[in-house]
């Protein structure tokens, strides 16, 4: 998921005292996680028309009943990709697909770092690793088009204003 910075000032400062609440209810849960910010959110009638009903993952379920998910594999690697979201779920410890996510999706080579704006910067400030003074040194890649289309594409389908908080 993806919150606001408004939404998780809320959270925390619950002016009302409902994020509290709603803590205490789900701290009995299992997955919990899966529940409490939906649960907040759609129950503040200030953020209440902010969301978008999408899970962001792309997830290969049993059929039926959608129980349990599938480990992806290099099978659904691309099925991945075109999808556009930006997570996925499950994955089988070390199997081959998460290398060539790390390879092809992230830049990342085996045991590096995911390479960002940040390491253009390292060659040409010779400040280190991770030093990014502005934000605006940060430059999106092919990811952040991905995203965007997946969230544009969501905003602009029929209905959506009636599918706020099903």
């Amino acid at each position: 998921m993806m919150l606001t910075h408004q939404f998780i000032e809320y959270c925390i400062w619950g002016w009302d005292n409902l994020p509290r609440t709603v803590l205490m209810y789900y701290a009995n849960f299992l997955s919990s996680p899966e529940g409490y910010f939906h649960t907040v959110i759609c129950n503040v009638p200030e953020f209440r028309n902010t969301t978008v009903n999408n899970d962001l993952h792309f997830i290969s379920w049993d059929n039926p009943p959608k129980q349990h998910p599938h480990y992806l594999t290099l099978n659904d690697f691309d099925g991945m990709v075109n999808s556009n979201a930006p997570f996925a779920r499950k994955f089988g410890r070390e199997d081959p697909v998460l290398d060539k996510i790390d390879q092809e999706l992230l830049g990342r080579q085996p045991d590096g770092f995911v390479a960002g704006g940040w390491m253009d910067l390292l060659n040409t400030t010779g400040k280190g690793p991770f030093t990014v003074e502005r934000v605006q040194d940060l430059r999106p890649g092919p990811g952040a088009d991905r995203l965007k289309k997946l969230v544009t594409g969501l905003l602009t389908q029929e209905g959506f204003d009636d599918k706020h908080c099903l």
